[in-house]
């Protein structure tokens, strides 16, 4: 069985409704999984934009939620997660606003693609005190099972 991620609020490639984006609740959107792997210990969720600022000449990867230590049986995010009512062990680190959370969509420019990545490893990691994108990625290394990926765009009205 193929490792899936998808969304009730928007298809693979598709637009992410207002709802989620610093235009409207900026609420995370609901998120549902299957297919982990065998011998997946817990999951860990990176949320990014590699188009920023611009998308005809991106400078760097914006990061919009750093979230790990989802226990191996959950198989779904609701919409509007709350920090207090993620399940026991999980943690969630630093986004590019330097605060923990989602931050939705808000791109100063053009159509910016977001990369929502599951990651299934063999591991339930250690607390990493709020850890970036990057000190997460170098605690995953080695762990990874599995990778699966969604995909929506978004451009904010002019």
């Amino acid at each position: 069985m193929k490792f899936l991620l998808t969304s009730a609020a928007f298809d693979h490639e598709g637009t992410i409704p207002t709802g989620y984006t610093c235009d409207g609740e900026d609420l995370s959107p609901p998120l549902s999984w299957s297919g982990a792997p065998e011998g997946t210990r817990s999951f860990a969720l990176l949320v990014d934009d590699p188009d920023a600022p611009d998308p005809d000449a991106p400078t760097m990867v914006w990061v919009h939620w750093v979230l790990y230590n989802l226990p191996p049986d959950l198989t779904k995010l609701a919409e509007a997660v709350d920090p207090d009512a993620l399940p026991a062990g999980a943690r969630e680190g630093l986004n590019d606003w330097e605060r923990t959370g989602y931050g939705g969509p808000c791109p100063p420019i053009g159509r910016h693609r977001y990369f929502f990545k599951l990651f299934a490893l063999d591991v339930g990691l250690p607390d990493l005190d709020e850890p970036t994108k990057q000190d997460l990625e170098e605690s995953m290394n080695g762990h990874i099972l599995a990778e699966a990926m969604l995909m929506g765009t978004y451009q904010r009205e002019q």
